[in-house]
């Protein structure tokens, strides 16, 4: 027979939708005398496992001690309303959770051990099953930062992130991939890469995340020109047709856990060696690429600091790709300003329509830096031979193949928008004469993203002047755009307090 508190445990709550977003972590609450939490001993940030029917979930428990909630109902965000499929009243069983056994690997991890293959696909398939808290999320992201990169344990990662999601596979080869590390405002040269690269013949299946540290990510800056979140079926009925896409790799589930990591790295503004070389290879593994090339930007402010520092990652890259069978290139570019003109997911869209176009205005730094790309993934994946690709590339830009295709692909993914504009502007002038010698990129970002960029689609802000660019008194230096007044007074607010961002020596 069971005693009266495992009777009390069972018992059900109603489930009450209390429209709180949570930018996916699960979070639920009950009343502090609830007879539940009382018989089952919960306490605040507990961990507890929720039931409806015959879906589960788990979540961080808050309490609350006023009528918002009753003592026999449960308050779900809107993350675990909708994994839980629930409906307003319905019945909820909460419960402890079972005991979390990776959490010990992650611990062991903290400690300064190293995991083995096994290990972290055990750690890999809880995250994906979204057993793990934010916290506890934090603390494997965190650990991985704080030690040196380790071949074994890098492979073993991607390993288990490839393994922990779909994958798909392709008629014929060479399949290419192109991907950027990172840290580099702007510098989307990716829509103009793949359409330049499918329009040769090659079949490139572009997955692209959304931003983590940056104003915009390749998928945010396409979501403003077509759609991105296609499934797989989607995706491969537009590879078939047009040879190449531009999809966010979160709707097609190729390596599911890399866009929850990515989500917590977002908050904590991290991204090892280890996790970036795993997030960037499992992706481009699971997508079926079988030659990868990176652009390596490196800057005092990019991403990658060093000469050194790139290679070194670029040694890991190739290295654990090699494990995999993957035929991965480095390719080390200039990373000490933006390339481009626009900061924000419309303005860096309107670069890269600009370029596809031809436009006398599009930024040249932006055009030259995708045919030097194009060109080394053309001479990869055979297309052109060694030391042709650039001309090749040029040649498929100017002479319109590039534009056709990519419209093609967008027509492909749901059809051609033009990317909006932002309702409010203001223009940021230089207080000095003088000449540029220095661009901040972090700082930079950072004013893009209180303007509203990424969320605000046509937030971000414009670049006018370059390194080594001749400034006078009052000239303008930036643009920053806005959807609403007060996040681009909070920009306007960083930018004033942070002159550094475009430092101007005096003449």
């Amino acid at each position: 027979m069971r005693s009266i508190d495992q009777r009390t445990s069972l018992h059900p709550l109603r489930a009450k939708r209390l429209g709180l977003e949570t930018q996916h972590e699960a979070i639920v609450f009950m009343h502090a005398r609830c007879p539940v939490a009382r018989s089952e001993g919960f306490t605040a940030r507990a961990q507890v496992e929720l039931t409806a029917g015959s879906r589960s979930a788990l979540a961080t428990l808050y309490e609350v001690t006023d009528d918002v909630i009753a003592v026999d109902e449960v308050g779900l965000s809107e993350t675990v309303w909708h994994r839980l499929g629930a409906t307003e009243g319905a019945e909820i069983k909460v419960k402890h959770p079972q005991p979390l056994v990776s959490m010990s690997d992650v611990r062991a991890k903290v400690y300064g051990h190293r995991l083995d293959a096994p290990r972290l696909r055990r750690i890999i398939q809880d995250i994906v099953a979204e057993r793990y808290s934010d916290v506890q999320l934090a603390a494997f992201v965190t650990a991985f930062s704080s030690q040196p990169t380790n071949l074994t344990e890098v492979a073993g990662l991607t390993g288990a992130m490839v393994d922990a999601g779909d994958r798909l596979a392709w008629s014929g080869k060479p399949i290419v991939d192109k991907h950027c590390v990172g840290g580099l405002p702007a510098n989307r040269t990716t829509p103009i890469i793949v359409a330049i690269v499918a329009a040769a013949g090659l079949i490139i299946p572009k997955t692209s995340s959304r931003a983590i540290t940056s104003p915009a990510g390749t998928a945010d800056v396409m979501e403003t020109m077509t759609g991105v979140a296609l499934d797989i079926p989607e995706m491969r009925r537009v590879v078939e047709r047009e040879g190449g896409c531009l999809v966010w790799g979160g709707s097609v589930r190729l390596s599911p856990a890399d866009d929850i990591l990515i989500r917590v790295e977002r908050a904590l503004d991290l991204d090892s060696t280890a996790q970036l070389v795993a997030s960037v290879l499992s992706k481009k593994i699971a997508a079926g690429s079988t030659h990868v090339l990176i652009d390596l930007p490196v800057g005092p402010t990019a991403k990658v600091r060093t000469h050194k520092d790139a290679t070194e990652l670029g040694s890991y890259l190739t290295a654990v790709g090699a494990e995999f069978g993957l035929d991965v290139r480095a390719v080390l570019t200039d990373g000490r300003q933006p390339v481009g003109i626009g900061l924000g997911p419309a303005l860096e869209a309107r670069d890269v329509l600009a370029v596809l176009r031809g436009d006398r205005a599009a930024p040249t730094d932006l055009s030259e830096r995708a045919l030097q790309l194009a060109g080394a993934t053309l001479e990869l994946g055979g297309a052109s031979p060694p030391g042709a690709g650039i001309r090749d590339a040029a040649a498929i830009l100017n002479d319109g193949r590039a534009l056709t295709k990519f419209m093609a692909i967008c027509e492909a993914q749901g059809g051609f928008r033009e990317p909006p504009a932002a309702p409010l502007q203001h223009v940021i002038r230089s207080d000095i004469a003088g000449k540029v010698a220095r661009i901040d990129n972090r700082l930079l970002a950072r004013i893009a993203k209180l303007a509203g960029a990424p969320q605000s689609p046509s937030a971000g802000l414009e670049l006018h002047v370059k390194l080594g660019s001749v400034v006078e008194k009052g000239q303008e230096l930036m643009t920053l755009h806005g959807e609403s007044r007060g996040e681009l007074e909070y920009a306007l607010d960083y930018a004033g307090s942070n002159p550094c961002v475009i430092h101007t020596s005096a003449s």
